[in-house]
């Protein structure tokens, strides 16, 4: 690794969720969110959804800073082939709740890194099973976290632990919305060190 200094890095995204994990690596990078429709395309995939919303993010930032490495990133639940998005406020987010108690949801958490004509993006599974709960159970839930910026209504790094049966994934990150495992490979593979060196940081 050489000693000239990292390239820039932007996260195409105004989520508080992932900007806290990116902050873990210790890299220095800014959040610029991404005006871009979100709105799924006749026939696609939960996956595909969120796979190319990803890229769509990464994309439109990117066009503006072409000379910096952007990441963007997209996560979608599904239940049964249908996607479950951010509920928005407490009615909605307990029918979720209700329709997914005793069910298997798959959260497909979508990365991509571009700069310029470059880019790579990764797809990473997480399969989830909530548990069946009784209605109040789920209300106090929801009235002490308030989860209602989240797919699923479930915050799987707080009290929403609870409402889980189990969590399988390669990346514990990819849950709470970016995959910091598959993450960092691409980031190395771009030239940045992580962790990176703190001279360097200093300087």
């Amino acid at each position: 690794m050489s000693n000239s200094p990292s390239p820039a890095l932007i996260l195409a995204s105004s989520s508080a969720y992932r900007r806290e994990l990116l902050s873990r690596l210790g890299l220095p990078f800014e959040c610029i969110a991404p005006n871009v429709d979100e709105s799924p395309l006749a026939k696609e995939s939960v996956a595909d959804l969120a796979l190319r919303l990803a890229k769509v993010k990464a994309n439109a930032i990117a066009q503006q800073h072409p000379h910096s490495w952007v990441i963007g990133s997209d996560q979608a639940a599904d239940l049964q082939g249908e996607p479950i998005g951010k509920p928005g406020h407490f009615d909605a987010a307990l029918a979720q709740l209700q329709r997914m108690r005793g069910q298997v949801v798959h959260f497909h958490t979508a990365l991509c890194l571009m700069r310029g004509d470059h880019s790579n993006a990764v797809l990473v599974a997480t399969e989830v099973r909530f548990r069946n709960l009784p209605d109040e159970v789920l209300i106090n839930y929801l009235r002490t976290e308030e989860p209602y910026d989240c797919a699923g209504s479930a915050k799987s790094e707080g009290m929403g632990i609870v409402l889980l049966d189990y969590i399988r994934s390669d990346d514990p990150t990819a849950l709470i919305g970016l995959p910091l495992i598959a993450l960092t490979t691409l980031l190395r593979d771009a030239g940045f060190a992580i962790p990176p060196n703190p001279t360097a940081l200093v300087a």
